[in-house]
This record gives structure tokens, sequence and C-alpha cells, in this order.
């Protein structure tokens, strides 16, 4: 029988096995990505194909590999792999999951101490605050703790009906709100309203308080700017898709 919680072996690395990688435009206005010109499949053996300039940055991901093909390097082709063969399948449940996020709001838990802290949520969250009202046409309800509170009722509807139906810029969507911890800053960078560096600290407010305060632990910041990196190339991939 096998023991569960022994650790598995880690997967073989995959040796480079192409020269050139290289988007080519496609009749249905996407681009293919090309590897010595055979078509690159995802993990479902759909072709991996996105909007030229998507695809352009999706073709330097693989051009920029060494010897060993890196997937962690990868942001832009893991998160078209995701969107095509899964985001594509369950278009419904990835939209009620931004907006369960997007309702119960990083944004709306504020603290009451210390006062530096205070104001930093105040500065990096307010503004952002002020516009979904205005977006959405509902009063949002900010709480200091975090027990859950109770948003308008509308503010759902209004939400759904501001997310992209589309499986590219949706999984973009989904990924920026899931690693930032707010729907309400990944749509403002979706609209354009907030850049990505400016969303970024905006949703790290209380950890960077914390690491100012006691210091940061190597392992977590590594981990973070790995999560950085996935959280850009979300970004990247809600502006292209314009």
């Amino acid at each position: 029988m096998t023991d569960r919680s022994s650790p598995q072996p880690a997967p073989d690395p995959i040796k480079r096995f192409y020269r050139e990688a290289r988007a080519e435009p496609h009749e249905s206005g996407e681009a293919r990505i090309l590897l010595d010109g055979r078509p690159v499949r995802t993990p479902a053996r759909s072709h991996l194909a996105a909007a030229p300039a998507i695809a352009e940055a999706i073709s330097a991901e693989w051009n920029a590999q060494g010897d060993v093909i890196l997937p962690v390097t990868m942001p832009l082709t893991r998160l078209l792999n995701t969107a095509i063969d899964g985001v594509s399948q369950a278009i419904e449940p990835v939209r009620e999951d931004i907006v369960a996020i997007a309702s119960n709001d990083l944004l709306y838990y504020r603290a009451d101490a210390p006062e530096g802290l205070v104001e930093r949520q105040r500065t990096h969250w307010d503004p952002v605050v002020a516009r979904a009202e205005q977006r959405f046409g509902v009063r949002l309800v900010l709480a200091e703790g975090v027990m859950p509170v109770n948003q308008d009722e509308r503010l759902g509807a209004a939400l759904r009906a501001a997310l992209p139906g589309a499986p590219v810029p949706l999984a973009a969507l989904h990924q920026l709100t899931t690693l930032t911890g707010s729907g309400l800053l990944a749509l403002a960078v979706s609209a354009g309203e907030l850049g990505f560096e400016e969303a970024w600290r905006a949703a790290h407010v209380d950890e960077d308080w914390n690491i100012k305060e006691w210091g940061e632990d190597a392992e977590a910041a590594a981990r973070r700017e790995v999560r950085r990196k996935d959280a850009e190339a979300a970004a990247f991939v809600l502006a292209a898709s314009g």
C-alpha cells in the first residue's frame, strides 16, 4: 500500500528540444505559437494561441529558456493553458468566484490601529473603493476587523456586468483577483484606472507594514516574487486583450 504522506519524486526536467519559438498569425485573428515551425499544444492538446501581442510575449518566454525548460519562468504560457483548457469550460463558475471575492473584498476590512497602518490603508484603498462605488452605483460598507459585512444586494449584479465573458481575459482577471485578494483591485487594473505596480502595492499594504515592523523572511519573499510575476502576467493579458 502506498504511503500517501511520503514525498513524491519531482518530475524529470524537460530539456530544450527546439531552436526557436515564434508567433504565427492565424485566420482566426489570433496567433499560434510555433516551435521550429510546429504548433505548441496545451496539456489538453488544443493549439496554444492568443491575441498577437500576447502570442509574441509567449514566444519570448519560450525563446528565453535555457538548456532546461522551467515552467515557473513562463507565467504567460501557464495562464493561457489555464484559460484554454480550464476556464473555457467553466465560464460561469469562474465569474461567480470573482463576484464572491469582490463581494467580501480585502479593501472592505480595515485596521483600527496602529495609526500608520490605518493611514496607509486609507491612502491606497479609499480611492479604489470610491471609484468602485461610482462604477457600480452602490455604497460599499467598510468595517474595522475581520467580521463579515453585508454589501448592497445590487453589488453582485453590477459586478457580473463588469466581468469579461471570453476565457482569456476572464482567466487573467480571476488570476489577478486571487493573487491580490481583491476583485476591486483587479477590476480597477482591467479598466485602466490603476497601474499594476500601484495595485500590487495596495494588495500588500498589511504585509509590507508587518515587514517594516518585524523584518522579511527570505522564503516568503521568494514566494511573493513568484506570485508577483504571475500577477504581472495577468495584468499584461488584460491590457493586451483590450
